[in-house]
């Protein structure tokens, strides 16, 4: 029987479940036996996305939107209004409402909203339910966009027992303790929305990840923007899953800050045994000036702050056995080649020369292009440091004035083809030397998109050959 609500969502991968689509539903209240989720892939066939929509022929379709599905929702909203109108079927139309953190600062003319009904901005659990409540009821509202955020957090039900077996299976689990950002990096929507920090009671959360370990979940991911900006509660949380590793094994994620590592936070880490613990550390950059420029956090002023950041990388390189995914962003007002290499060098010597506690790998660093997202400070800077955006999804600055169209180009290019390489331990460079690691690795990821014309697509086996074929022929190796 086809329900009245559906929720739905193109997520980037398959085992990437919506939490906020659980979200939506648990807290319909009486309507929430008449909702039903669909999720979708990326790379899913838009025609099998078309068609269990068409089929599920709801009165009010809920689609979240992101900015990696910012795009492939334009184009699924295209196509079923096009099928609805022509087939003249269901009438009346599905209403659709959009919400989600890249509709939430769109300007009014943005092309995605000529297909929506209705749009939630900000945090969408009670005002969703409201809007549908009226439309149920039958009760016509006039007001297109609503901005939503949610003060008390205690009213939010969980959502977690939305997960289904073949979620807690075969997927990442994500969950989240607290709503909101201590900190205001110009190039985060948390300096946009302001929210203040809210936690859900630890208790009762608690006790919902006592359930979802019970029932055998591999991966929590926590959506907690900064893990660590509250010490005392992080390792309370931490303390809680190392007691429950004892019983089975499992894999906790966490965002942290790397400027917060207190020495009791770092007592708590050295225990997580191997594999057990991922951490997520957003450095974006180590040119002090330009940190300082973007309000990034415990880096207001020049001096130690920026020392820390090395040191707690050597920590958690050779004190625990967490995996290290290591952030930097490239094209930030200010900073040129140079010193965006040399921040990258830093960041390997700590990877080559330090010795692990474990034989795990120790540090993942990914490369991204900042991204002008709607909303977000970052725009003021555009003028004086020549920042140029591309006017689509993902936003990704194309040059600035101290980094050309050519070396953005070829930064994106390095990232993916060490993604490939390195992070995914495909070839061991074995480069003895970390300093000069940066431009050697730019010279064979030039290389290697010189032969393929591409960095996506390519066969795995085809892609080792020709990387030791072109590393062989390196003077420096």
């Amino acid at each position: 029987m086809n329900k009245d609500i559906v929720l739905t969502t193109i997520n980037a991968k398959w085992i990437h479940p919506s939490l906020a689509l659980r979200l939506l539903k648990a807290n319909l209240d009486e309507l929430e036996d008449r909702c039903q989720i669909i999720e979708f892939a990326l790379r899913q066939p838009l025609q099998e996305k078309i068609d269990a929509l068409v089929a599920a022929n709801p009165k009010i379709l809920g689609i979240s939107v992101s900015i990696w599905n910012h795009i492939a929702t334009i184009e699924l909203l295209k196509e079923l209004k096009k099928i609805w109108i022509q087939n003249q079927t269901p009438s009346p139309l599905p209403l659709i409402v959009l919400g989600g953190p890249e509709v939430s600062y769109l300007p009014e003319d943005a092309q995605i909203f000529q297909y929506a009904d209705y749009v939630i901005r900000g945090e969408g659990e009670i005002a969703f339910r409201k809007l549908c409540e009226d439309i149920i009821n039958n009760k016509s509202s006039s007001v297109f966009s609503v901005f939503s955020v949610v003060k008390n957090i205690k009213e939010i039900k969980t959502a977690y027992h939305l997960y289904a077996d073949q979620d807690i299976a075969q997927k990442l689990i994500y969950v989240e303790s607290g709503r909101g950002c201590p900190f205001n990096c110009d190039f985060c929507l948390s300096a946009a929305d302001k929210h203040p920090v809210r936690e859900f009671p630890l208790e009762p959360f608690l006790a919902e990840m006592n359930i979802l370990i019970t029932r055998a979940v591999k991966t929590f991911k926590f959506l907690d923007r900064t893990f660590n900006a509250n010490i005392k509660r992080a390792i309370m949380i931490m303390d809680f899953f190392l007691e429950k590793l004892k019983e089975r094994p499992f894999t906790v994620h966490f965002e942290m800050a790397p400027t917060l590592f207190p020495p009791e936070l770092r007592e708590t880490l050295t225990r997580f045994p191997p594999g057990s613990l991922r951490l997520e550390i957003g450095i974006q950059t180590l040119n002090s000036e330009t940190a300082m420029r973007i309000g990034l956090p415990g880096r207001q002023s020049a001096g130690s702050a920026h020392e820390k950041i090395p040191e707690t990388l050597r920590f958690l390189r050779q004190k625990t056995s967490a995996i290290i995914h290591a952030d930097l962003i490239a094209g930030l007002p200010g900073e040129d080649m140079e010193s965006f290499a040399a921040g990258f060098d830093k960041l390997m010597m700590i990877m080559m020369t330090d010795t692990p506690i474990s034989p795990l790998p120790a540090i993942e660093i990914q490369l991204g292009i900042l991204k002008l997202l709607p909303g977000a400070p970052i725009a003021r800077y555009s003028n004086e440091f020549g920042m140029v955006y591309n006017t689509k999804p993902p936003y990704e600055v194309m040059e600035t004035s101290a980094m050309s169209a050519n070396d953005i180009h070829r930064i994106k290019n390095f990232a993916r083809f060490y993604e490939l390489i390195v992070n995914r331990r495909k070839i061991n460079l074995n480069w003895k030397q970390p300093p000069g690691f940066f431009n050697k690795f730019l010279a064979l990821s030039d290389a290697l998109y010189a032969h393929f014309g591409r960095n996506w697509g390519i066969d795995k086996e085809d892609l080792n050959k020709t990387t030791l074929d072109i590393l062989s022929k390196m003077p420096y190796i």
